[in-house]
């Protein structure tokens, strides 16, 4: 058995006994001071739904542990839920949160000495964080998801919290009455669970199991279900055997598991997000990954899975219809997945899936067989011009009209657009700017649900562009292009753009264009001048000083010693 960091310290003498004495008063005896010890990063709380159901899981993953010759220790990370906070100032925390939970649980595990982490998480940013910790610290590690939300009803139909949202642009658009719209609340998220659709939750949950870094399907099972906590166990007790066999994290996430990750991001459907974070984690473990490796892989991987928010199904529908083994495997059928990669089980991805069939059954239509894809080609695209010389994100799937030129409509925050929004002043063909809601502009790159929602209630989602330096929600869908780099607080093209300016959104030709002269926009970035930060003390401050560049993941350590 490998012996265990904090074993080589409490053992070295009589004047390490303090030590040995304060692990007696949390449960250790004589013979668990040579066992591993096993960090349960436990994300429960109350805050939000996708978390609620968290602890039960990390007390099955405790018995796991100890089942399996390892001792736990059990530490709280924190969460924002992002679905509360939407569309208000707290919502400038939940990027940051993601920083926020990596340096915690590197820092419990580093200064405790742990030999390996298990890792649970519910809501959006848990996951990113989570696997920028484990990357940085390479210690043996495994990630378990709290599981997806069950869908709500109303009417017969599946709803999600995007429901909700969209809810309100429709109510004040006149298109539903107030009875309408408190039902559609009151029933669109029924209990426990992360976000149903494949939103940013779902899509980083199937990212990290085709990765290698979560147990198989895993990822799409329901927080309710029995099944759930049966995996958290099963979990611990795999993540014992890899601290055995000294089975690293950065033998698992390589640059080749990182693009099996992105494929299946593609064939799911999954969030924007996703890209901001898988650049985050490819740093945090060393691996060079860059936007235009994403327009590489989605030129060749097409979406194979109908899943809200554009689609009809949820994660639960995925689930039945053979989850994300039965995704990989028609991806790693047709050479669009490295099989020879390491899982946490120590199989490799094609040992794994060896089972799975080729083609999904035919009795059910969540996974679209190969030679009926949803689309060709995947849904998440990067866009680059004069408008975002770094690079933009749009979802490119799904939309009517996915090239639209018309004039800019200026809004320097998300509440003055929502606003515009809600009193019907933007109108078929407008593109809409929403700027200063940057990594370091707003600060914290915000989502921006509540307008994309809003105009899609109004009807306005296939006539209407949005163009934003902030975020999207994994919920968001129609002409939308978030994370335009470099961002307006730097003097980024979006902070020239003035009221009225023509613009052009062309996703096929992956540009973003904005038709003023050069020499007009040089006059422009003369008389620039950057605004005040809106923080400059506390965490928002200190996260706007040291956040880099979306294009680079909005990640905090970028280069500390240079600046």
């Amino acid at each position: 058995m490998v012996e265990n960091l904090r074993s080589q310290v409490v053992t070295q003498g009589v004047q390490r006994s303090p030590n040995r004495a304060m692990l007696r008063a949390v449960g250790f005896q004589d013979e668990d001071f040579t066992k591993p010890i096993v960090g349960i990063a436990n994300g429960y709380s109350t805050i939000t739904p996708c978390n609620m159901g968290i602890n039960e899981l990390a007390k099955r993953a405790e018995v796991g542990i100890k089942q399996a010759g390892a001792m736990p220790q059990m530490f709280g990370t924190i969460t924002i839920s992002d679905g509360i906070s939407m569309g208000t100032e707290g919502m400038k925390y939940s990027l940051v949160s993601r920083e926020v939970i990596a340096d915690s649980i590197e820092t419990a595990c580093n200064g405790q000495s742990m030999d390996g982490v298990l890792a649970i998480g519910g809501c959006d940013k848990n996951m990113p964080g989570a696997m920028i910790a484990i990357a940085r610290m390479n210690v043996p590690a495994i990630f378990v998801y709290g599981g997806t939300i069950k869908p709500g009803n109303y009417g017969g139909c599946d709803l999600t919290v995007v429901s909700a949202f969209e809810a309100v642009g429709e109510y004040s658009a006149g298109k539903i009455d107030e009875e309408k719209l408190f039902a559609v609340e009151r029933n669109a998220c029924p209990g426990p669970g992360s976000c149903g659709g494949m939103f940013t939750a779902n899509t980083m949950s199937s990212a990290f199991e085709a990765m290698g870094m979560s147990l198989p399907y895993s990822s799409t099972m329901a927080a309710e279900d029995a099944e759930k906590a049966d995996s958290a166990e099963k979990s611990a007790v795999v993540l014992v055997e890899a601290i055995r066999k000294q089975l690293l994290p950065r033998q698992i996430i390589t640059r080749k598991s990182i693009e099996n990750a992105i494929s299946v991001i593609m064939a799911v459907g999954g969030s924007t997000n996703a890209v901001l974070h898988f650049l985050a984690i490819a740093r945090a473990t060393g691996v060079e990954l860059s936007l235009d490796d994403f327009e590489t892989i989605r030129a060749r991987v097409p979406v194979l899975c109908d899943l809200k928010p554009s689609g009809r199904y949820v994660a639960t529908d995925l689930h039945k219809a053979g989850g994300i083994p039965q995704v990989m495997k028609m991806l790693l059928a047709h050479d669009l997945l490295h099989g020879d990669c390491m899982t946490i089980t120590g199989q490799t991805i094609a040992e794994v899936l060896v089972d799975i069939p080729t083609e999904p059954s035919t009795d059910q239509d969540v996974i679209r067989p190969w030679h009926n894809p949803m689309y060709a080609q995947g849904h998440l695209a990067i866009l680059k011009g004069n408008l975002a010389s770094e690079g933009a994100v749009a979802k490119i799937t799904g939309v009517k009209q996915p090239k639209i030129t018309g004039p800019a409509r200026v809004f320097e925050s998300e509440e003055e657009c929502l606003q515009a929004i809600l009193a019907g002043k933007i109108q078929a063909g407008d593109i809409i700017i929403v700027r200063y809601e940057g990594p370091k502009g707003g600060p914290g790159m915000r989502e921006m649900l509540a307008p994309t929602s809003a105009i899609i209630g109004a009807g306005l989602g296939d006539s209407v562009g949005l163009i934003t330096d902030g975020r999207f929600s994994g919920g968001t869908y129609g002409l939308v292009v978030g994370h335009v780099a470099p961002e307006a607080a730097v003097g980024g093209a979006i902070a020239l753009v003035e009221e009225g300016d023509t613009i052009t959104i062309d996703a096929p030709a992956r540009l973003l264009q904005l038709h003023v002269e050069d020499a007009e926009l040089a006059q422009r970035r003369a008389n620039w001048k950057p605004h005040k930060p809106r923080y400059t003390n506390g965490v928002l401050g200190k996260y706007a000083k040291l956040v880099s560049s979306s294009s680079l993941g909005a990640v905090t350590d970028l280069d500390l010693f240079d600046t």
